[in-house]
């Protein structure tokens, strides 16, 4: 049982796939997330001005935007969160399993932030105009600062998936060397003025039901000029972000980001400065339908498009660059006492090292047998970033020609996949049985997805049946 490596069974989204399913879960969170955190500082600066500038009418726009807040950040957000979590628990256990045990503290201190910041926004909602506006001041201070030390945390966990902050971290260990890094400031900035534009938008539903004129002018004005500053800056931020990155990073960015990235990114910030000229030009034309407007769309044009450019930039890795996406630790953590797995690979294969595989697909020999070995290869191997069927993400039958033998693809498996021969496809070095399956089964798949894509997707799902393929050579 020693030869055995620590995966756990492979999650097979055949629609769309697991990585898509996370990124939308994970994009609609970062729009409720981010509305909170600026939010939060958007509140301070009233209060704050309430106390200072004799505004209390202020008061009642916080109380307002606060009960919004709490379905939209802290109801949906809420379930969204954990939905990530459970999404991605079952994706990549092992991913999670690295980023918990190389951050469990700052994840405990990230849930005190977030435990402050809703006992927070209740007592900015529920406490408004029945305690001293200078005590008031001090429940936002403390909101707003309990959700800046969350997104700080949280950034700092997300960078090091993409890349740890120090290189030497391999060797040290540590927190500190893990969090900080260059890319990891770059990716805050990024985050923080885009959290303004998007404070800025969400803000005008609340803006919307303030009746006094003069403070719905001062409110849309206000969250105008914040949003459309983050609008700009966050864009400038994003270059010092991509330039950041190491220069591994360059083939991935060059080959595998979608064409209409640079223009999505450009139209949400264009939209969002038109918005907000309008409102700051106009501002009692703030309502409810124009905001969720200016909402959906910076969500689909720019949330969308900069999660996936995180996810794609940080492939084939998912956690620390030594997980990689299919769970495989692709590199020596001698702080940490990890070994890579890829040794164990190349001698035994998934076949002989896998823990979930049935034990009559080890050493297949009936030809049905050989297309469900390779099939569960697949599976564990390529599934995490690759569709098997001809839906979701990056679909297996387009990296082959159509015509494409057993013996062709066995071929390129022995070499390019074996030795890593691009940056974002590392070397995954198998064994000749696990070539030889893994090849009969894609070899397969392509031949019925040209002939039958229905079929195709049944049986990468199901399995083949086995009265059909068990006899024939």
């Amino acid at each position: 049982m020693n030869e055995l490596i620590g995966l756990y069974p492979a999650w097979l989204e055949p629609g769309i796939g697991a990585g898509w399913v996370i990124g939308a879960i994970a994009t609609i969170h970062v729009l409720f997330s981010h509305a909170s955190v600026g939010a939060a500082l958007v509140f301070a600066w009233l209060a704050r001005r309430a106390v200072t500038a004799n505004q209390p009418q202020h008061i009642d726009f916080i109380r307002r935007y606060g009960a919004f807040l709490l379905i939209f950040s802290y109801v949906l957000g809420s379930v969204t969160g954990p939905g990530i979590w459970f999404a991605a628990t079952i994706a990549n256990p092992r991913g999670i399993s690295a980023l918990i045990h190389n951050f469990v503290w700052l994840w405990a201190t990230e849930w005190v932030f977030f435990l402050i910041e809703i006992a927070g926004v209740y007592l900015l909602v529920y406490l408004a105009g029945r305690v001293p506006v200078k005590t008031y001041l001090r429940y936002a201070t403390i909101f707003a600062l309990s959700s800046v030390g969350t997104l700080l945390i949280i950034v700092g966990i997300l960078s090091f998936m993409l890349w740890p902050g120090s290189p030497d971290w391999y060797q040290t260990g540590g927190v500190l060397s893990a969090f900080f890094g260059e890319s990891m400031f770059a990716q805050l900035a990024v985050r923080f003025f885009f959290m303004l534009t998007i404070t800025g938008v969400v803000g005008g539903f609340a803006a919307a039901k303030t009746t006094d004129p003069a403070e719905k002018a001062y409110i849309a004005r206000t969250l105008s000029s914040l949003g459309a500053f983050g609008a700009v800056m966050g864009t400038l931020c994003f270059y010092w972000f991509m330039s950041s990155l190491a220069p591994e990073t360059a083939d991935v960015i060059g080959t595998r980001m979608p064409e209409s990235f640079g223009m999505m990114m450009g139209a949400s910030v264009g939209v969002a400065l038109a918005y907000f000229a309008f409102t700051a030009w106009r501002p009692t034309m703030v309502a409810m339908v124009p905001a969720a407007v200016a909402t959906v769309l910076i969500l689909v044009l720019g949330l969308a498009p900069g999660e996936t450019a995180r996810e794609i930039i940080r492939k084939p890795w998912v956690a620390g660059r030594y997980v990689y996406a299919n769970q495989v630790v692709g590199r020596d953590v001698p702080a940490l006492g990890i070994q890579s797995e890829l040794p164990k690979l190349e001698q035994k294969g998934i076949l002989g090292t896998h823990p979930f595989l049935p034990e009559n697909l080890r050493n297949p020999q009936t030809r049905w047998e050989r297309l469900e070995a390779g099939r569960a290869a697949g599976i564990a191997a390529c599934s995490s970033c690759h569709s098997l069927t001809v839906s979701g993400i990056r679909p297996m039958r387009e990296f082959f020609p159509k015509n494409a033998s057993a013996a062709d693809i066995e071929t390129w498996l022995g070499a390019g996949l074996h030795r890593g021969h691009i940056a974002y496809m590392p070397a995954l070095p198998l064994p000749e049985m696990d070539r030889r399956v893994l090849a009969e089964f894609l070899a397969e798949m392509i031949k019925l997805q040209a002939e039958n894509p229905d079929q195709a997707a049944h049986y990468a799902v199901k399995g083949f049946p086995k009265d059909q393929y068990e006899e024939k050579k």
